[in-house]
């Protein structure tokens, strides 16, 4: 599930009490973290390794598969470098592709709005059609619901998908070990400072793009090459530092940092400053990290630099003196330890 913060069965969370639920609007973060780990994971969760990663791999008669679903809530439905149709596909194919798996068939659901444009609906659905067929999936099911003006905020559209796992291997954040590298591959923090500049109508002198795309090819680029890859995980609501944590925590591990090899545009470093954000918890939609061995970094950075040329390491994967689930990371000034947001930093932009 790629936007819903993952379960994290080693790292024990406060129980919930009361009869409500607080949640910063849209989701995500700490609060939604003890939501998922106090109630979801217990009613639905069978096995310590279920639920903890981008999607569920399963076998079917001998044939390992991998299934996700995600809804897509962004506002605005359209934004420079994309729209909600696009994301929507281009969500649910990498999140597949996180486990490893050659994404095939997609269902779409689309809640619309009375009164939502048809021009606007038009729009979207050709969208979803052009990103299907860039990513090689086909969409081959799904379902429309209309809500009463006022109710709907536009359109919401749920993705689901089904794809074939090509390792044998399992990659999910229990197979992070000791010594592991980071690889990250592209860089940070454009979907998110795309989607706040076009919401809050913020004139930036560079137009800063969405990286929305599917990053299936290039993981299929890793496996074809052999890469001992361990765990992958895509960097989408939470961004870079809500994906370390959430593997950290769940392979009981601490992942170490250098700020200064986290490649950033200078348009999105300079409107994190101006706007007082972490372009460390900005999300992105076509960026993810790997975990391989140390004798497979130099080449996976190779492989990755094919699809993005600022793919490089950003870390390692190490033991005690710190914590297990910790993220460090260095700075000019010390080391810092990174924490999961107690809210949304940037709210619906998925």
């Amino acid at each position: 599930m790629s936007d819903t913060p993952r379960f994290m069965p080693n790292c024990p969370m406060p129980a919930m009490s009361g009869d409500t639920i607080e949640l910063a609007h849209g989701g995500g973060g700490l609060l939604t973290w003890r939501l998922i780990d106090g109630l979801f994971r217990p009613a639905f969760a069978e096995s310590p390794d279920d639920l903890t990663h981008d999607g569920a791999v399963f076998d079917i008669g001998g044939v390992r598969l991998a299934f996700t679903t995600d809804s897509y809530v962004v506002q605005p439905l359209f934004f420079p470098g994309g729209d909600i149709g696009s994301l929507a596909v281009n969500g649910t194919v990498n999140d597949l592709a996180m486990c490893g798996a050659e994404p095939r068939y997609l269902s779409a659901g689309l809640v619309i709005e009375e009164g939502f444009p048809i021009d606007d609906l038009r729009r979207v659905v050709v969208s979803m059609r052009d990103a299907a067929q860039a990513a090689g999936v086909r969409l081959v099911t799904g379902d429309t619901k209309v809500v009463e003006r006022g109710k709907g905020d536009g359109l919401y559209v749920n993705t689901s998908g089904v794809g074939i796992v090509v390792p044998t291997s399992p990659i999910s954040p229990r197979q992070v070990r000791k010594d592991d590298v980071v690889v990250l591959s592209g860089d940070i923090g454009r979907h998110g400072i795309a989607i706040m500049a076009m919401r809050e109508g913020l004139g930036f002198e560079t137009t800063i793009t969405s990286d929305c795309a599917p990053v299936a090819a290039s993981v299929r680029a890793l496996l074809d090459a052999g890469i001992d890859l361990h765990c992958m995980r895509d960097l989408t609501r939470g961004g870079l530092a809500t994906a370390l944590l959430e593997i950290a925590a769940a392979g009981c591990v601490t992942i170490r940092l250098d700020e200064s090899d986290i490649p950033m545009s200078d348009p999105v470093r300079g409107a994190c400053e101006i706007l007082g954000l972490d372009p460390l918890y900005v999300a992105n939609e076509g960026r993810f990290i790997a975990f391989v061995s140390p004798e497979c970094a130099e080449r996976s950075v190779a492989i990755l630099r094919r699809f993005c040329a600022n793919a490089t390491v950003i870390g390692t994967v190490a033991d005690a003196p710190a914590p297990a689930g910790a993220v460090e990371l260095r700075t000019i000034g010390g080391v810092r330890a990174l924490d999961m947001q107690t809210g949304e930093q940037l709210p619906r932009i998925c």
